[in-house]
């Protein structure tokens, strides 16, 4: 942004009012100074100065950050926020709605947790006659109940095997059905797209589900293989069509839609979904 040096003499700002605790309908920065009340919530934030044209705004996992020149009283920073008001809580509350899905999606490491695994939903079962790790499915002739789970992955750990165990056996599981996977799904839609990949890699990028290389190689993230057919196809399309288009111009998508037609749905299941907290 452009920045604007402060008038030689700046009002001195009065001192902070304490925040105080906030009621449970209250929304509260980690590291906030100051409060204010827009709405029926209070909303205590943290106010950072800084060389600046304008007071900017950035509602986090944390809360409500305000950045504002230091030539700015606090009456013009409240103003703004009034004025921002309905965005600022609409804001915050995708972030509390947010945090709580991440909460509700940490793992608990023991026998009978469940996961995703390619759109299904898998129970992990602790069976020390099994070596490694072996997915069962409901019998071909038998059928189940909607809602439940016909998946089960079958580890080689005692019934006194650590949390870490578990999760170290899942994981390792997982990332090579995702190798098996994504090697079988690149190699289909490179012959639809006419592309060569010349390699497969896994990533566990914190932000990225895939990249692609103009020498033809392909990095996926192995997160993927929590999804259904649909969006992995979505992703991988995503970046075989890069082969042919370096870029995310028309030309791109209309690459990716002549093997995807309905890649728009996949892309927002990808965009929206909150995957399990390995950690």
């Amino acid at each position: 942004m452009l920045q604007q040096s402060p008038p030689a003499a700046a009002p001195a700002a009065p001192p902070a009012r304490p925040v105080a605790a906030l009621p449970p309908d209250g929304f509260r920065h980690p590291n906030a100074q100051r409060e204010i009340v827009l709405g029926p919530h209070r909303v205590a934030y943290e106010l950072r100065r800084a060389r600046r044209r304008s007071i900017g705004f950035v509602v986090g996992a944390e809360g409500l950050s305000v950045s504002a020149p230091r030539w700015v009283g606090l009456g013009e920073v409240e103003a703004a926020l009034r004025e921002k008001k309905d965005w600022i809580l609409r804001k915050l509350q995708e972030q509390r709605e947010r945090a709580s899905r991440l909460q509700a999606a940490r793992v608990d490491w023991r026998e009978g947790v469940t996961l995703p695994f390619l759109g299904e939903t898998v129970i992990v079962v602790l069976d020390p006659r099994t070596t490694g790790a072996v997915l069962h499915s409901g019998s071909p002739g038998n059928t189940t109940l909607p809602g439940v789970t016909r998946l089960t992955l079958h580890l080689g750990l005692p019934q006194t095997a650590a949390p870490e165990q578990i999760r170290d056996a899942v994981q390792s599981w997982l990332q090579r059905q995702a190798k098996r996977v994504f090697e079988e799904r690149c190699q289909l839609f490179a012959r639809r797209l006419n592309v060569r990949m010349t390699r497969l890699a896994l990533s566990s990028a914190a932000t990225r589900w895939g990249s692609a290389s103009a020498d033809g190689s392909i990095r996926l993230n192995w997160r993927l293989v929590h999804f259904g057919l649909p969006v992995i196809d979505y992703v991988v399309t995503h970046e075989l069509a890069h082969l042919r288009e370096m870029n995310h111009s028309p030309a791109f998508w209309d690459v990716v839609r002549s093997a995807l037609p309905d890649y728009e749905a996949a892309r927002g299941v990808l965009r929206h979904e909150v995957l399990p907290v390995l950690e």
